[in-house]
């Protein structure tokens, strides 16, 4: 959804053309992340273009995985027109550490559950290898 620039927008409407819902958009600027929506007269939140644009932009991290910490970092990195593309590709670098690091965990939990399954009998019988596993009453490697 293209927005021209003196347009004036809803909170309803900020949230359809950004992707990012009303209750996060609110969420976003009681943290801080986001400035503080313009309001009317009778103090109906505004948004103009370049609001949206900062909530497509805060989606588009999201989507990608990056923390709040992170998105404030990469919305001044951003918003610096002096900024040195070294400090932007150097907190991506990190983030992707970060995920390498949660996916290997996960290939773990997933390397785990594959062998309790395996041993698992999947019968009638109450003993179950799964259960006994996160209950703690034996471990797994």
């Amino acid at each position: 959804m293209a927005i021209r620039s003196e347009e004036v927008l809803t909170i309803g409407d900020a949230a359809a053309a950004s992707g990012v819902s009303a209750k996060m958009i609110r969420y976003y600027e009681s943290i801080g992340l986001v400035r503080p929506a313009m309001r009317t007269e009778s103090n109906y939140r505004t948004y103009d273009a370049k609001a949206v644009e900062t909530l497509r932009f805060v989606a588009r991290a999201r989507h990608l995985g990056f923390s709040m910490e992170e998105i404030g970092r990469l919305l001044a990195l951003w918003q610096d027109r002096g900024r040195a593309s070294a400090d932007v590709k150097a907190l991506a670098e990190a983030h992707i550490a970060e995920l390498e690091a949660r996916i290997a965990a996960m290939a773990q939990m997933k390397a785990t559950l594959e062998h309790l399954v395996d041993r698992c009998h999947g019968d009638d019988r109450p003993d179950c290898p799964i259960i006994d596993n996160i209950a703690g009453a034996e471990s797994c490697h």
